[in-house]
């Protein structure tokens, strides 16, 4: 803080100017402050801190959709976050075109929707892949028939189940989609002038190429935007050793359905056999009544087992099990 001048030194200076012995230039001039501009019509809601760590939550969210989304379209699928931004939510409605695909997200138990803009191509290609083609987009875009948004919406129920792990450093959410818009003008979740957060995704499934944008309204996030950093983010997070990396790998596996079969036996007959067969015919297979049957998990044999009935249905009773394929 500056010396505060007596009243004699304030006396003397100005009888210095009066007289001349002092001249007003040769006074050092008080730097000036520099003053940083505020546009109120673009509040900065979003730090730089918030937007990276919306980055590292969305990276989690692509390495999902990579290791997910391929068992659905049967096709390489590669995520990549591009980057943030912070801006008003008119200028993200106003660069949308139409047709559009839009998804409303409920992020429950946070207040509002989030919107999930995919592109178009990227939609005519996820459409034609469903419905049993190559996964190409339209030359032309066209809107969107109701079939087609239906299996559009299996999809994005599939997407927005995955944001669950990501957040759940940050909050826990249960979100659901509300209702899938092609028309920008019945998306208008928040006011025109409202922040929002945009994070930019490229997603590329099996060489289609196309953008997917998440919009994240400021009012959306208000409630946990004290927990939208880096620092909080990796101390909430928490250290998975090998063990329980193990036990997840086996829950998902305990899921997962294989064919399992039982064979009585093999034989070889001629043709005009085969066609001549009626009821009653007996074919003699290569194994005896009291042998024991491979049984099949896949096409690998993995156990031994005798044949017998439970509850009026055909069933084998396992008695040996096989540790290596054979």
């Amino acid at each position: 803080m500056a010396d505060v001048l007596s009243q004699n030194e304030i006396d003397n200076l100005l009888k210095q100017l009066s007289s001349g012995e002092l001249d007003v230039e040769d006074i050092e001039e008080t730097p000036s402050v520099k003053v940083k501009e505020y546009d109120f019509s673009r509040p900065a809601k979003f730090s730089k801190e918030h937007l990276r760590t919306l980055e590292i939550i969305f990276e989690h969210f692509g390495r999902l959709l990579s290791s997910n989304l391929p068992a659905y379209f049967r096709k390489n699928v590669q995520v990549e976050v591009m980057n943030s931004e912070a801006v008003i939510y008119s200028e993200f409605s106003n660069a949308l075109s139409n047709p559009v695909l839009l998804g409303i997200v409920n992020m429950s138990p946070l207040q509002g929707n989030i919107i999930m803009e995919i592109a178009t191509n990227i939609g005519y290609a996820i459409i034609d892949r469903m419905l049993g083609g190559f996964g190409e987009p339209l030359d032309k875009m066209r809107d969107f028939s109701e079939i087609e948004l239906s299996v559009l919406e299996r999809i994005f129920n599939i997407i927005i189940d995955l944001l669950r792990e990501p957040w759940k450093n940050v909050i826990e959410i249960t979100p659901y989609l509300e209702r899938i818009e092609t028309n920008s003008q019945f998306a208008q979740i928040i006011s025109p002038s409202e922040m929002i957060a945009v994070v930019t995704i490229n997603i590329n499934i099996g060489g289609v190429e196309g953008l997917m944008n998440v919009c994240l309204p400021y009012i959306t996030l208000e409630d946990i935007m004290d927990k939208l950093n880096t620092k909080y983010w990796f101390s909430t997070m928490q250290a998975k050793d090998e063990q329980s990396y193990s036990e997840f790998i086996e829950t998902v596996i305990n899921k997962a359905l294989i064919p399992i079969s039982a064979e009585l036996g093999t034989s070889t007959i001629m043709v005009m056999d085969f066609i001549n067969l009626q009821v009653g015919d007996i074919i003699k297979l290569n194994k005896k009544v009291e042998d024991e049957l491979d049984v099949y998990v896949g096409n690998i044999v993995k156990f031994k087992a005798l044949p017998g009935s439970s509850e009026k249905k055909y069933a084998v009773k396992v008695t040996e099990i096989i540790r290596e394929e054979e």
